[in-house]
């Protein structure tokens, strides 16, 4: 499963925690943000998981997080 998401993060110190905490609800998930792409893609790969809970999961850090289309 694949997921691109358009976020807020606008810097690597404020990715990093994120992709820590995204690694930690996706074991054995890939994540990783393009803070050069004008969407700030955050992308996520893993066998299961809920674009939901990814998105409440960035909110709940104070960034803005919604699917790519």
């Amino acid at each position: 499963m694949i997921e691109v998401f358009k976020t807020d993060v606008q810097s690597v110190e404020q990715s990093k925690p994120l992709i820590r905490k995204l690694k930690n609800y996706i074991p054995g998930g890939w994540v990783n943000f393009d803070l050069e792409d004008c969407d700030k893609v955050l992308r996520v790969e893993g066998s299961v998981f809920s674009v939901e809970a990814i998105i409440k999961l960035l909110h709940k850090n104070g960034h803005h997080c919604e699917i790519l289309d």
